[in-house]
């Protein structure tokens, strides 16, 4: 199939809800399961069964306490909390699995990279190289008060800390352990052959790693690269590093701007631009007939809740929202965070008056991101129009319910995106990075930053 192949990863997240207010409480969705290790074995089948490329799992190692100045509301509506530990369910789901890949939202501000280091390579033997780490750098007070110093590192200087994070990864993943440096020599006694596993002997601003690396190298050594930033640093981090960039525009004009920044600036990094995969948050309400697939989505909407949906939306972007009357429009709010929210969402409709509440309801099913409403054909085209438009790689595909909208996905718009051959019927490459780019594609492309770091011989002998 044709390198321009619609990707599709299944976008969720390792608790009872996610970016949906109030749909926990529906009939049909099985949220509550999260905690059952054969729910998430029972999903990676049925992704599989749909050729879905992968399961991108998000993570917030804080909660939602701004609205209100707590975080009561964000429990009452499951408000991304409670939120259990995403990297812990991928073997199971892998061991369910053959070809489905998996990207984990980690941190790179409360853990040390060559604890996190480990754990990715680990997760990579395990899945036979289908792992993949969506790097963020923590947005949450609440984070930076249980796990940090108590106060939030500023927004520039955690991306100046990424890029050392990644470059002590770099070090650990390509550079410790040469290639045939595991012999696993019965006759001769040897596993390792200390001449081949070298100290990285990285002192640098943010880290000390003086040593080399506890594992042995895995099939990608380094797991695909996944970014989310949308500031000016984090889309500069995206264009030196990130292999796939998750965007998350509500227009497609605004994403073609995105896309065409960032590989403009992965063109300025001595990259190839069109090896800086895209993938837009969308989510997708089907049924066979649009009248049908409407009639769901409008059942969803009378379910949202207010203070769910203004707890989530307080958090992600540090307002207290409840200091605002949710039927007066914000423009009319002389506050400089006030008219941040209205450009906001100008973008997503300019000709509409957007109060609080008319936020609520909008990001109530789906989060900030657009929704797609319709029958199979109305769907696929529309995702066909935002790659044809945009550029981009394929989805990250959202939800309302757990597990019901995407199996109605697979069910109903996969055959039709088959049909148009915008989606592969069988898998074709075993690892995530020959998702991305291709089979035989299994380590880090040349023109790839971290592709600097990997060990050349001869070096300096040993460990010791």
């Amino acid at each position: 199939m044709s390198d321009q192949r619609m990707r599709l990863f299944a976008f969720d997240f390792n608790g009872p809800a996610h970016l949906s207010s109030g749909l926990w409480r529906h009939r049909d969705d099985q949220g509550a399961r999260y905690t059952d290790v054969h729910y998430w074995t029972e999903y990676a089948k049925l992704l599989e069964e749909g050729r879905f490329d992968g399961l991108f799992l998000a993570d917030n190692v804080g909660y939602h306490d701004v609205y209100r100045q707590s975080a009561d509301e964000a429990l009452r509506d499951a408000a991304q909390v409670p939120a259990n530990d995403p990297a812990m369910v991928v073997s199971a789901m892998a061991a369910a699995t053959s070809d489905l890949c998996f990207g984990i939202t980690a941190s790179t501000s409360y853990e040390h990279p060559y604890a996190l280091a480990r754990r990715f390579t680990t997760l990579d033997h395990l899945t036979s190289g289908r792992i993949g780490w969506n790097l963020v750098t923590s947005y949450s007070d609440s984070a930076a008060r249980n796990l940090g110093s108590g106060r939030q590192v500023p927004h520039d200087e955690r991306y100046d800390m990424a890029a050392e994070y990644l470059e002590v990864c770099y070090k650990l993943w390509e550079r410790s352990w040469e290639d045939g440096a595991v012999r696993g020599d019965r006759a001769e006694g040897v596993y390792a052959d200390p001449a081949r596993v070298h100290p990285i002997d990285h002192r640098g601003r943010y880290f000390s790693v003086p040593g080399f690396f506890l594992c042995e190298p895995s099939p990608q050594r380094t797991p695909v690269i996944f970014q989310a930033g949308g500031s000016a640093k984090g889309r500069a981090l995206a264009a030196q590093s990130a292999e796939a960039v998750f965007a998350n525009a509500t227009t497609k004009s605004a994403l073609k701007r995105q896309v065409d920044d960032l590989r403009a600036q992965a063109a300025a990094a001595g990259r190839d631009p069109l090896s800086v995969r895209v993938l837009q948050m969308i989510t997708v309400i089907c049924a066979p007939t649009d009248e049908q697939a409407r009639q769901r989505y409008e059942e969803y909407r009378r379910m949202v809740g207010y203070a769910g949906a203004m707890a989530r939306y307080s958090g992600w972007t540090g307002l207290d929202m409840s200091r605002f009357d949710p039927d007066v429009p914000l423009r009319h709010v002389k506050t400089d965070a006030g008219q941040t929210m209205v450009d906001i969402f100008s973008k997503a409709d300019p000709d509409r008056e957007w109060t609080p509440r008319g936020i609520a309801e909008y990001i109530g099913v789906g989060g900030t991101g657009p929704v797609v409403v319709g029958s199979p054909a109305t769907v696929a085209c529309e995702l066909q129009d935002w790659m044809d438009r945009t550029g981009i790689s394929g989805f990250n595909i959202g939800h309302a319910l757990k597990h019901k909208d995407i199996a109605d996905f697979i069910e109903l718009v996969v055959p039709e995106l088959q049909r148009r051959e915008l989606v592969w019927s069988d898998y074709d490459g075993s690892t995530l990075r020959e998702k991305l780019y291709g089979p035989g594609a299994v380590r880090l492309r040349d023109d790839h930053p971290g592709a600097a770091y990997r060990a050349k011989r001869p070096q300096t002998a040993g460990v010791h």
